[in-house]
């Protein structure tokens, strides 16, 4: 087994989750990727920063194995982290990296700052055990808690081109995620016309339009899950309004002159993302209320089959470093591998230290022992990898 610095990979997961890099205006990922930055440089290696926005930006390394020809294998991570919200709600400080029985605490120890953390130590332990062949892309990428923006960077500046897997290290409990779920994010706006509550003929109201639209998402809702039975791994689809916008408290007496549904919905493999689109706005056309539908997200399902070599690679290093046969699973939400997969035409695989479902909660936390094993886990499947060893 590859040795690994279990004590470093620990205090490096603890000062970056020490940084408060949320997905806000003000505490952005700069700070971190700048750590980032600097682990890589004290370690020899060359990084470039690429500027994605103002104070948010994208890390990457390129490790060469000085082996010889080979695959060039990437690990992700991305340096945000959601804010923690309410603090009455924490027992511990978000920011404050604390292990106590056995577990680190703080926002992003999960989701996914000790996985971030893994991918850099398990590159570096590779790096010291000895020459191997091709190279490992570890890359520290900004917004992936928003709109990915540093992973459609990273695909648009064709960083992508060269890389044969990918590694995500989003929290996933052990389980290896090749499939994971895909987002369509609509917003439909439709254009009534205002007047007195009391002489509703003199306007156009477009709220029963919402009314009938709300109606019609169930009823597509159940189609589609009809017509697509549950994912093994990912479960149904979902239609889902989440926001409505229409008037105001202050003016009962009014009829609005517009008003705005927000759908957000959630797809397995097989499900084409423009025909729900188009569903949508057939739904939202009603009783001569003019509506427009707006794609805001489409990242569609990802499923690499589990024989491809990025993930029969971590699936045996998995066996091998824990003793136990893997678990596989599929990945709720969406991650940059969704990005680096369908826009990048990289396969992907995500697996990392975490609860799949601690991330985004107040208290959250990681298991210190974890850590160290996903790091391990990591290095012996990026030498399996590199060398054809699955």
């Amino acid at each position: 087994m590859i040795d690994v610095d279990a004590g470093g990979v620990v205090e490096f997961t603890q000062a970056l989750v020490r940084i408060p890099s949320t997905n806000d205006p003000g505490r952005r990922e700069r700070a971190a990727a700048d750590l980032v930055a600097a682990k890589m440089r004290e370690w020899g290696w060359q990084p470039t920063v690429y500027e994605v926005e103002p104070d948010r930006p994208n890390v990457v390394a390129v490790v060469e194995g000085g082996g010889g020809d080979g695959p060039t294998l990437m690990f992700e991570g991305h340096t945000d982290v959601v804010t923690e919200g309410d603090l009455s709600t924490w027992t511990v400080d978000p920011f404050g990296g604390e292990i106590r029985d056995g577990k680190l605490w703080g926002r992003g120890s999960a989701d996914m700052k000790s996985g971030l953390a893994a991918t850099l130590y398990a590159t570096r332990a590779l790096q010291l055990a000895g020459p191997f062949p091709g190279r490992i892309k570890v890359c520290a990428l900004a917004d992936e808690e928003g709109l990915m923006i540093g992973a459609h960077h990273f695909v648009s500046e064709g960083l992508t081109a060269d890389v044969d897997g990918a590694i995500v290290a989003e929290p996933e409990a052990g389980e290896i995620c090749a499939v994971a779920k895909g987002a369509l994010r609509l917003r439909v706006d439709f254009a009534g016309k205002m007047a007195h509550g009391a002489m509703p003929q003199h306007g156009r109201n477009p709220l029963p339009a919402v009314g009938s639209l709300l109606v019609g998402l169930r009823s597509l809702q159940e189609e589609l899950q009809g017509r697509h039975p549950a994912h093994e791994h990912l479960g149904e689809v979902y239609v889902t309004p989440t926001v409505l916008q229409a008037g105001s408290e202050e003016q009962v007496n009014v009829i609005p002159a517009a008003a705005s549904v927000f759908v957000d919905v959630r797809t397995i493999p097989g499900v084409e993302h423009k025909l729900i689109a188009d569903r949508v706005a057939a739904l939202a056309a009603c009783d001569g209320i003019a509506a427009e539908v707006s794609v805001l997200v489409d990242r569609p399902p990802v499923d690499v089959p589990v024989s491809d070599p990025v993930v029969a690679a971590l699936a045996a290093a998995h066996r091998s470093v824990t003793g136990a046969e893997p678990v596989y699973g599929g990945v709720p939400g969406s991650t940059d591998g969704t990005v680096l997969t369908h826009w990048g035409g990289v396969p992907s695989v995500v697996y990392g230290p975490g609860g799949k479902w601690i991330a985004h909660q107040a208290d959250e936390f990681v298991e210190v022992a974890e850590i160290v094993q996903c790091t391990r886990v990591f290095a012996e499947a990026a030498r399996r990898f590199l060398n054809g060893d699955f």
